[in-house]
């Protein structure tokens, strides 16, 4: 099979947005700072390790289809729907928000093109299905370090 133009277009805004969430996972691990420092940077290693392993089988399944990968710099930049990150250090309480923010993105990136890349081809598909599931998973990781727990009724216990 051959990836048409639209199954390419789609698979490369993928790739983008995750190529981009590894820069900017790394430009946040080298700069947080702050309360749970050392969970935080760990963590932002397996989001930045998933990502590029991510874009990887992304870039893969692109060339088995014959279409052609673009992961330079230029194009990534051009094109991610990922926000800029931060330049300076960053307060882990803010990366938990800017980090979760960008995987929400990245997430929803494939839920644009979900159901086109499933219509062209259903393998494709089932990737995207695996990339969504991580990146969701991470984004509830990360974002339960910035939530309280619910206050209870004191007369239900509800």
């Amino acid at each position: 099979m051959k990836a048409t133009k639209q199954l390419s277009d789609n698979m490369q805004s993928v790739l983008v947005d995750l190529i981009e969430l590894h820069i900017q996972g790394k430009q946040a691990h080298w700069n947080v700072v702050g309360t749970n420092f050392r969970d935080t940077h760990l963590i932002l290693d397996e989001i930045i390790d998933a990502a590029r392993g991510l874009s990887d089988e992304i870039a893969e399944r692109m060339r088995a289809l014959h279409a052609l990968p673009d992961g330079r710099s230029e194009t990534v930049s051009a094109t991610t729907t990922l926000p800029k990150f931060p330049a300076d250090q960053v307060d882990t309480s803010e990366v938990v928000s800017l980090i979760t923010e960008r995987l929400d993105a990245a997430a929803e990136t494939c839920r644009r093109v979900h159901d086109e890349v499933d219509e062209a081809d259903p393998t494709t598909a089932d990737i995207l299905h695996k990339v969504i599931e991580t990146l969701e998973q991470y984004a509830w990781m990360v974002s339960a370090e910035s939530l309280k727990p619910r206050k209870r009724d004191a007369k239900t216990g509800l």
